[in-house]
């Protein structure tokens, strides 16, 4: 019986600068990705007929894998699967969740039809559905520029260790460019650090972001910083103890939920079974 698993990382920005709106209506930006190891699920089984469900009760009826599916069946049927999401990544957090399991989505329907859909049609299908969806087809480090789709996939870096705050406030993508427009700021160069840690969204956070950035500082973050439009932030510990022993207190203090991650490697972010 057919039964397919796809692992949907999550992704932090390490770098984030946006440009002014242009006359499109969109921002350029310039971001590095790195894709961390709290996951999102996708589990793709045979069935009579395509269906999606979730254990997320707050799954909306139009949604990122129902985008795919719609996009792809305009070309080709869909295959007899249900997919199924178990959802770890919280939404309106800056991690990519949904963006994730668009990319989870392509990629196993790739796995159990090759060659249904030609390869450009799925990058661009990626695009259409979300700006962030490009880069979750490659996962591990990136720079990413025009509006977030160009990609150029960065090597590897060794293993390091993340703790991950989500504040008990959800951020909008709509929201903080909204909120950034009002503000006049220059559209920040690449870093010559590739360990820099820089985030304009920073600018218009909630304070319970600024909070929860100092707090993780506060228990040994070498470097901390929000992760795309927020809310989530993160911080870099020296290695898995640090990172361990900073959890604990974060987690009676109240400034959110928090998780204990590592960086990914492309080939660790690309995983189905």
């Amino acid at each position: 019986m057919l039964q397919l698993t796809v692992r949907c990382p999550a992704k932090i920005n390490t770098f984030l600068a946006v440009g002014p709106r242009d006359d499109r209506g969109y921002h350029p930006l310039r971001t590095v990705f790195q894709t961390i190891s709290l996951t999102d699920t996708l589990t793709l089984s045979a069935s009579d007929s395509f269906a999606i469900t979730s254990d997320w009760a707050g799954l909306p009826t139009e949604n990122t894998l129902s985008k795919v599916a719609r996009f792809l069946s305009e070309i080709s049927d869909l295959p007899k699967v249900q997919v199924h999401l178990e959802k770890r990544i919280p939404s309106e957090s800056g991690l990519g969740g949904g963006s994730s399991d668009a990319a989870g989505l392509i990629r196993g329907l790739q796995r159990i039809a090759p060659g249904k859909w030609e390869d450009h049609f799925l990058r661009d299908t990626a695009k259409a559905v979300g700006m962030d969806v490009p880069f979750f087809l490659y996962g591990g480090r990136a720079l990413a520029e025009g509006y977030g789709d160009q990609i150029t996939p960065l090597p590897d870096l060794a293993k390091e260790w993340i703790v991950v705050v989500r504040p008990p406030v959800g951020v909008s993508t709509v929201s903080g460019y909204k909120a950034l427009d009002e503000l006049a700021y220059p559209f920040r160069e690449w870093p010559n650090d590739a360990n820099e840690t820089y985030n304009d969204f920073e600018r218009v956070a909630p304070r319970a972001c600024d909070e929860a950035i100092d707090r993780l500082r506060d228990h040994g973050a070498i470097r901390a910083g929000l992760s795309g439009s927020g809310s989530a932030v993160f911080g870099f510990f020296a290695d898995e103890d640090s990172a361990r022993n900073a959890y604990a207190p974060l987690t009676r203090e109240d400034v959110g939920e928090a998780w204990v991650c590592h960086t990914l490697t492309r080939e660790e972010s690309l995983w189905t079974s």
